[in-house]
């Protein structure tokens, strides 16, 4: 085997590939998007670059990757293969991952002693926004699964603040699969500003000696008569609702040929119908969400089977009979077709559906006849993950679930610190078999696996891509698709199958379509200076810096800390609190949520308490009656003295926010803790003097008013006459007590 020979590679260390080389080449003349099939070797595409740039342009290298586990893998790949000096301060390594956990100062001072900085976007946003480096000495930007570089994700967001102010910008972008649709992946080279395209695929004549034989295999499964007699009921439910949007004069499909393109066709009908002020509208898109649960419902039962969609019901029962149920799931409760359904569903004591025993099979035979395999079975919910573990562990095969962070009803998410532990164990073997969601499916490189199953087929060619490449990157591997016959198990896996031809088709298209070379997204070079905050100063809750928002203010300069605010989303001087909202989530608080609490708590906290309510017409977002918001407006504004303001979108309440702060940063003098109010009465006055005492609040401070008539009364009062008033607490009390008695200074 030859080796690459590079100053900053280790001797005989990596395995020289023509294919890798030339790519490399061609990606260190221009942003480049670098499509390569799994198990190719992506990342040491961007070794090979990195080592170039920092050989020939110092600096530092910056990679990115979506999740801690990939990141992490990527680190241990630099620190294997890099053959880098470490820096003058012996505390430090020049090699360093950053995912969120340090402390903000300790990021600070490893980005300023690394080389290689290996990390999860959106803490780097973070850290730009908040103004604890730049990027104006990298080298190179790697962005890994790049295809994810859409919307509002980070990626999107750094590429463009990377390529307006580092020194000497270099970006490369790699996916395996960058999806079908060319509009989407022209969309990703406009957000990462891509200039070339390099694409790989299995059967090039330069990459084909690297392949390994990946064995495809449809397996097919017949639904058990009991699965399809409750199919059948759950049909018939939907054309029910299917005739009732009819009688409200909509334009529905059949039944059999109800699919997500003709609900969504649905419901943009209901849309516009709403938007006109048609009560209709508004009945209709309950009777929409009927259709959406009773869909998911047939497909829980064609795909996963009978344990999941069991749950799934009872789930439906819980909505519609608890308190704050929507109307779709207590109309859903009261038919006597689905409570029917309901009973035969407990009469289910085991899985029903053939799938889990062919798992079981599948597994079984394939470590009979290599026991030292690895096993990766996908599968989309967490439910059948976890019925998939225990059904195995039943069997006595060792198998571990390995899901994503976020805790989903009862069930507990796992921390990125325990997927790589759990991704540790499955390498070295502990346990043969790991049953993963959506989240094992980018990336993660288990050499030795060597079976893959999908418990369903899956309609993205992205997914598809991802979960195939988990086997066959260091010998043969085999992928196994589990197919329910005659269900939407076989339209998925047609559809996954045409998407990655017309993935692979529109990619040479694309290809040749972007030579020669033209320059995207940065029209002229901008100064670091004015992406250094220097202007006024705005706190910003940490649960706010996915929003588009942020990103805005942060490139209008605004100065920004990010941290947890008790209440509001963002802070502006001592004075100021903004609460952000989108005119639906206004709705959905105000109806599932305390909306009128949650503000309370804000409007208590600071003089000037200010909501903004972004987009959208409040009166169309939800079927609510008219007078319920005006009411709500109404009691925020007139009882609470919040201050209303309306913006169209996220770019419009980044600038509200930076007037806003404008004014605050830009008074002279001495600032009045309780600004001057013309028109106010002695009543009024009154009220507002009190209501600054520690947690008093207006509604506090007319009770003591009320009952003490003056303010000198309440001063005079003594623990025992406040304590006695109802309302006040002995904690208030105590404060108010002691503090009219405190000597100043």
């Amino acid at each position: 085997m030859s080796c690459i020979s590079h100053p900053l590679i280790k001797p005989e260390s990596l395995e020289s590939r023509e294919y890798q080389l030339s790519i490399a080449m061609k990606a260190l003349d221009a942003n480049t998007m670098v499509i390569l099939p799994t198990g190719l070797g992506k990342t040491a595409v961007a070794l090979l670059v990195a080592a170039s740039r920092l050989y020939n342009e110092k600096g530092k290298v910056l990679m990115l990757a979506p999740t801690k586990p990939l990141v992490e893998q990527h680190l241990r790949y630099f620190e294997r293969y890099l053959l880098l000096t470490g820096t003058d301060r012996p505390e430090t390594t020049p090699f360093v991952m950053f995912t969120g956990e340090a402390p903000p100062d300790e990021r600070t001072a490893d980005w300023e002693g690394a080389t290689v900085i290996l990390a999860t976007p959106q803490v780097i946003k973070n850290d730009l926004i908040a103004g604890r480096y730049t990027l104006a000495d990298v080298a190179l930007l790697v962005v890994d699964e790049c295809h994810r570089a859409v919307g509002n994700y980070a990626y999107v967001f750094l590429a463009q603040r990377y390529l307006a102010t580092a020194a000497k910008p270099l970006l490369l972008a790699m996916t395996a699969s960058p999806g079908g649709a060319q509009e989407k992946v022209q969309e990703v080279c406009s957000n990462l500003g891509i200039e070339h395209i390099e694409n790989r695929t299995e059967t090039d004549p330069d990459v084909s000696p690297y392949v390994f034989d990946r064995e495809l295999e449809y397996v097919d499964i017949s639904l058990p008569p009991e699965l399809k007699i409750a199919i059948q009921i759950i049909n018939g439910l939907i054309e029910e609702r299917l005739a009732l949007l009819a009688s409200l004069h909509f334009t529905v499909p059949k039944r059999e040929k109800l699919s997500m393109k003709e609900l969504n066709a649905i419901n943009a009908q209901i849309q516009q119908r709403i938007a006109n002020r048609d009560p209709a509208g508004y009945s209709a898109a309950s009777v929409y969400a009927e259709c959406m649960k009773l869909k998911h419902a047939v497909m829980l039962a064609e795909s996963q089977g009978s344990e999941v969609l069991k749950g799934y019901l009872a789930k439906l029962v819980a909505e519609g009979t608890g308190p704050g149920g929507s109307k779709a799931s207590q109309r859903l409760v009261a038919d006597h077709s689905f409570q029917d359904l309901c009973e035969r569903s407990k009469e289910w004591t085991e899985e029903l559906h053939p799938k889990m025993e062919r798992t079981l099979n599948l597994v079984r035979d394939q470590l009979a006849k290599y026991p030292d395999s690895r096993i990766i079975v996908f599968a989309t919910y967490r439910d059948t993950v976890q019925l998939l573990v225990d059904y195995l562990t039943k069997y006595r095969i060792v198998s571990e679930r390995f899901v994503g962070q976020a805790t989903k009803d009862a069930e507990k998410g796992l921390s990125q610190k325990k997927q790589i532990a759990a991704l540790d164990r499955f390498r070295k073997g502990e346990f043969k078999v790991l049953i993963a969601t959506s989240v094992g499916e980018e990336g993660l490189d288990v050499p030795s696996t060597d079976m893959v199953i999908f418990y369903e087929a899956v309609p993205s060619e992205i997914r598809s891509i991802q979960r195939k490449g988990r086997t066959g990157r260091s010998g043969a591997g085999r992928v196994v698709v589990l197919v329910t016959k005659g269900t939407s198990d076989e339209v998925f896996r047609h559809v996954s199958a045409s998407k990655e031809k017309m993935m692979h088709k529109s990619m040479r298209t694309l290809g040749s379509a972007m030579n020669p070379i033209q320059r995207p997204v940065i029209a002229e070079q901008a100064s670091i200076e004015e992406f250094t905050p220097q202007g006024p100063k705005i706190v910003i809750d940490d649960r706010e810096t996915s929003s588009k928002v942020v990103e805005v203010l942060s490139g209008m300069g605004a100065s920004i800390r990010i941290e947890r605010l008790p209440s509001g989303d963002y802070a502006i001087g001592d004075r100021i609190l903004v609460e952000r909202k989108t005119a639906r989530d206004f709705v959905d608080t105000l109806i599932n949520r305390d909306l009128l609490g949650q503000v309370k708590v804000m409007a208590e906290a600071v003089p000037r308490p200010v909501m903004i309510i972004e987009g959208g017409d409040l009166y169309t977002q939800r079927d609510i009656h008219p007078n319920a918001i005006k009411g709500v407006l109404a009691a925020l504004t007139v009882d609470m003295g919040v201050t209303l303001l309306f913006t169209r979108d996220e770019q419009d309440t980044a600038q509200m926010l930076m007037v806003l702060a404008k004014r605050e940063d830009g008074e002279r003098g001495e600032r009045k803790v309780h600004p001057h109010k013309t028109h106010s009465s002695v009543r009024e006055e009154q009220e507002y003097i009190i209501s600054a005492f520690p947690d008093i609040g207006m509604k506090n401070a007319r009770l003591l008013l009320a009952h003490f008539g003056s303010i000198l009364g309440i001063v005079n009062a003594s623990f025992e006459e406040l304590v006695a008033i109802k309302g006040i607490g002995e904690k208030t009390a105590q404060k108010v007590f002691e503090l009219c008695r405190r000597e100043y200074g």
